[in-house]
């Protein structure tokens, strides 16, 4: 039995279909040689004598791939699939977000040339590189982004970079739990710009002087004015000597 083919070589079919460079009519030849990179297909079908086959495609400048990337890398389960060597079904709508086709959406996109005699385009000869072709991407997913400009090696090394790169959680950069600071929590240090500022000069307030600004009390304590027997708790609070 047969296993069905994954679904980006059926997708990356349809698309070539639906776009017109792709008929249903088949190939002709044999094809000896088969090479991809990025923006063209390069092989050599024989059929009685050997012809060569060149397949374009619009292939993505550095700051595309960098944008793909980024929102590749910015996706965890896609990240995780292409590092395992699979393409995340969502990975067409990763690329639509950048504006993007991942696969050919136009026939402008895709140039086919053929050295045979043949008048029709695509001749028999394109169309068996073409099957070719989808057999590399059933076999090799990033096929098709190399195709765009990125091959297996570099993508999957832009990917670990932004990984690498991403800022890591610090276990040591954060905010202390309110355990380990309880000895000093209610702890108050010297106001700002005190420690820097010059020693006072002149006489030194009594603590006690708030005394002699409050007015007479009108009753007494054993005979003695309530100002005067304050005066010692006042001198005891600041720490005097003899209080």
């Amino acid at each position: 039995m047969t296993e069905p083919l994954p679904w980006w070589p059926t997708r990356f079919l349809r698309a070539l279909t639906a776009i017109g460079v792709l008929l249903p009519a088949p190939g002709r030849g044999r094809v000896v040689s088969l090479e991809v990179g990025a923006g063209r297909v390069e092989a050599e079908v024989r059929d009685g004598r050997p012809y060569q086959v060149r397949i374009g495609l619009t292939a993505f400048g550095k700051a595309d791939w960098a944008a793909i990337t980024h929102a590749l890398a910015a996706k965890a389960s896609a990240t995780v699939l292409l590092l395992s060597g699979e393409l995340p079904r969502d990975v067409e709508q990763i690329f639509k977000a950048v504006r993007l086709p991942l696969f050919p959406s136009s026939a402008r996109e895709v140039s086919l040339d053929c050295t045979c005699p043949d008048a029709e385009v695509p001749c028999g000869h394109l169309n068996a590189v073409f099957a070719a072709l989808v057999a590399r991407v059933a076999d090799d997913p990033f096929t098709v982004l190399a195709l765009r400009g990125r091959n297996r090696e570099t993508l999957l090394e832009e990917l670990k970079n932004r990984l690498i790169s991403a800022e890591p959680f610090d276990p040591d950069d954060r905010s202390p739990a309110l355990t380990e600071v309880m000895d000093t929590f209610f702890a108050c240090g010297q106001a700002p710009g005190l420690a820097a500022a010059a020693p006072l000069h002149g006489p030194r307030t009594p603590v006690d002087a708030l005394l002699d600004q409050a007015p007479p009390f009108a009753i007494t304590a054993g005979g003695e004015d309530v100002t005067e027997l304050l005066r010692p708790a006042y001198r005891a609070l600041a720490g005097e000597p003899g209080a």
